[in-house]
């Protein structure tokens, strides 16, 4: 039997677990489709945008980079999904800026074209809630 002060302590809530887990899910999802939609543009339409094809690329290995290191628990693997996250939000604001003001630049869309318009606006607020959720589960020392 157990008294008060023997009871065993609660784990700390890890940033992959809980909602961690869905925001990795969601970062899956987007690296397994940006990866598909990037491979298939580029063997078959490459010619046609090769800027926006190599673009969608680009955000496919940023999304695995931030998938794979919001996934792995540690201080180091925190600042790498952070600075992909980081470089996720400024592509997505870069490229859907652009995209809006020059779209004769972006014939073909990207995943981050007119700020992931195509995606349901996702790949704007995917960033802000990563890097929401990484400050509020940083590891303190």
């Amino acid at each position: 039997m157990r008294t008060p002060d023997t009871a065993p302590q609660e784990a700390p809530q890890g940033r992959t677990t809980g909602a961690g887990r869905l925001l990795i899910t969601v970062y899956a999802v987007f690296a397994i489709s940006a990866t598909a939609r990037a491979g298939f543009q580029i063997a078959t339409q490459f010619a046609e945008a090769p800027v926006a094809y190599l673009l969608s690329a680009f955000a496919a290995v940023v999304y695995i980079v931030a998938t794979v290191s919001l996934a792995k628990p540690g201080a180091t693997w925190a600042l790498t999904a952070t600075i992909a996250i980081c470089i996720e939000l400024a592509g997505v604001l870069v490229i859907g800026a652009l995209s809006v003001f020059d779209p004769a630049a972006f014939p073909h869309a990207t995943v981050w074209s007119m700020f992931g318009k195509g995606y349901g606006y996702i790949p704007l607020l995917l960033p802000i809630i990563g890097l929401i959720w990484l400050y509020r589960h940083r590891e303190t020392k």
